[in-house]
């Protein structure tokens, strides 16, 4: 990501217009892997040697290849969860109608459930050409696993190809840095971001502060985000009404240790052992707080999920349109070039 920071700079200084290109030209190949090829794939059943790795080889004229029967599917497994933007699937090349259109009602699902039909549907395929790839829009829905699965009897699925865009997702605050106003013992900051909801091990796995006056804990997510969710989990043991009037607070500043960013939400209660989500609408922000207003308060937290967008990343659509600027008549000779002095760059 520094190198895209980088580039804006040389973009604003008007300097080195080859190295602005070769680097947007290395993004834009890092942010469209298909996050798919040659990851873990399963099937229903396999015709001869029509495996299942076939569909994520990178080769779209190699396929996998189920048995007639009823409810055929396939999956991949990601081994990371992903903001899902768009699936695209390769039909297979054949001059018999009735095979091509095998593929007709296949339905396409993203989630984090290796179950086939639990998780949310990104879209259901009408018809894909003979031969031909269709892209499929999932706007963003999160999963580790990618099913294709044909409802009713007698059905056979065949993919040549099925191709993941998106970007990683999941808890954000793991890789954070976290801080609280005070600590109660061992119960330090950092057991709120473990990944550990701290059920299992109360007295291992939570943050909590003193008794004091508005009580704050923060997580330094590292990098902006927009912000979608806060997931929050409450102690179990005793005094769950302790987190009452908890308010979430996401922005930039860290003026008054961040307890002045916007509010995101405002927890009423969440019962002792519960995780309860709140949504934050998109809020951008490094920082996620939360504060205790009050004396003589103690915040106790088993464990703060952070889920949203990574803004470190552009954006396709402004990939596209700098791509396109630098490719035409400023920088004809910049398809050629694959990398760049950076040193050139003064700003940090």
């Amino acid at each position: 990501m520094k190198k895209l920071y980088k580039c804006l700079w040389i973009l604003l200084g008007n300097v080195q217009h080859s190295c602005i290109s070769a680097i947007l030209l290395d993004s834009h190949s890092y942010l469209h892997q298909n996050a798919a090829f040659q990851h873990t794939a399963t099937q229903s059943s396999m015709y001869g040697t029509w495996y299942s790795e076939n569909a994520v080889d990178g080769v779209r004229d190699s396929c996998s290849h189920t048995n007639t029967q009823t409810d055929p599917w396939w999956r991949v497994d990601l081994m990371k969860v992903y903001r899902v933007n768009r699936v695209a699937i390769t039909n297979r090349q054949s001059s018999y109608s009735e095979i091509a259109s095998r593929i007709n009602g296949a339905v396409i699902r993203v989630g984090n459930i290796p179950d086939i039909y639990s998780n949310p549907i990104c879209a259901v395929v009408s018809t894909i050409p003979s031969g031909a790839t269709a892209s499929f829009s999932c706007g963003g829905i999160e999963g580790r696993y990618v099913t294709v699965h044909i409802p009713g009897n007698g059905k056979v699925l065949t993919l040549c190809e099925v191709e993941v865009y998106g970007y990683l997702g999941g808890n954000w605050a793991v890789d954070g840095a976290a801080t609280q106003s005070s600590t109660f013992g061992n119960w330090f900051s950092e057991k709120a971001i473990d990944g550990n909801r701290g059920l299992l091990q109360l007295y291992t796995g939570c943050s909590s502060t003193l008794n004091e006056t508005n009580p704050w804990w923060r997580v330094d997510l590292r990098y902006i985000y927009r912000v979608s969710e806060v997931v929050v989990t409450n102690r179990k043991d005793c005094c769950a009404e302790q987190i009452n009037g908890v308010e979430i607070r996401i922005g930039n500043s860290l003026e008054s240790n961040g307890n002045n960013n916007p509010i995101c939400a405002v927890i009423p209660a969440i019962p002792a052992g519960e995780s309860y989500s709140y949504s934050c609408a998109g809020m951008d922000g490094r920082y996620v707080n939360l504060i205790i207003p009050g004396d003589m308060k103690m915040l106790t937290l088993c464990e703060v999920e952070v889920y949203g967008e990574d803004l470190s990343v552009l954006p396709y659509s402004l990939l596209s349109s700098l791509l396109m600027l630098f490719s035409g008549g400023i920088c004809s000779s910049c398809k050629r070039i694959h990398k760049c002095d950076t040193t050139l760059v003064s700003n940090p």
